[in-house]
């Protein structure tokens, strides 16, 4: 028996691949080819099955966890780790399935497809693009556990539990990844440019 998610999931992906047949079948292959990435990307729309959520959650919180003990050390803040929870000065903390940030980090991961989809050429480049993303969904919650928990010590206990920036402050720091994965976009899309000016040149 499936559960309501699973369901969900497979009614769209039904419905989603129900779709592209029928676009396949009016428009034919060379249509269908050239208008393939817009529609693979419908299947965004698709919810993931439990199973693959559960993982992509559990591999958020760890990768989380681990940048989380990289920034208190950074910052010089004492601290006791066990797993995924800290113990601070005044404070404990758990990085929990709620500190994943999936929904942030899916939607990160799929503003920088859609970047390398219109501003790379090599498929390559795109796809690195796409695994450096991972690493940086992590490290943006990481940098919003570690400021929360900081203000919390150094500030108001209230900021790790009912601020703005802890209910609300998704967004900042989603813009956040976004502003550190402009650099690497520069830097493939330079190597793209010295590629093509060295292929141009051998001709």
């Amino acid at each position: 028996r499936l559960s309501n998610q699973d369901f969900l999931a497979l009614k769209t992906f039904g419905l989603v691949t129900v779709l592209l047949g029928m676009f396949l079948l009016v428009y034919g292959t060379a249509a269908f080819r050239a208008a393939l990435f817009p529609l693979l990307f419908l299947f965004f729309a698709v919810p993931l099955p439990e199973k693959l959520l559960a993982t992509a959650v559990s591999l958020l919180l760890r990768g989380s966890a681990e940048f989380v003990a990289i920034l208190f050390r950074v910052s010089g803040t004492p601290f006791y780790r066990d797993g995924a929870a800290f113990a601070l000065a005044g404070v404990n903390i758990e990085v929990a399935s709620q500190c994943s940030g999936i929904r942030s980090s899916l939607a990160l991961v799929i503003t920088v497809l859609l970047a390398g989809y219109l501003m790379l050429r090599s498929g390559w480049n795109r796809l690195v693009l796409v695994l450096v993303a991972v690493p940086m969904a992590m490290f943006k919650n990481a940098v919003r556990i570690v400021v929360l928990t900081l203000l919390a010590i150094h500030v108001e206990p209230g900021w790790l539990t009912s601020s703005r920036l802890h209910q609300r402050g998704g967004i900042l720091f989603y813009l956040l990844a976004l502003l550190l994965l402009v650099p690497v976009l520069w830097v493939l899309r330079r190597l793209e440019a010295r590629e093509f000016s060295s292929k141009t040149l051998r001709r």
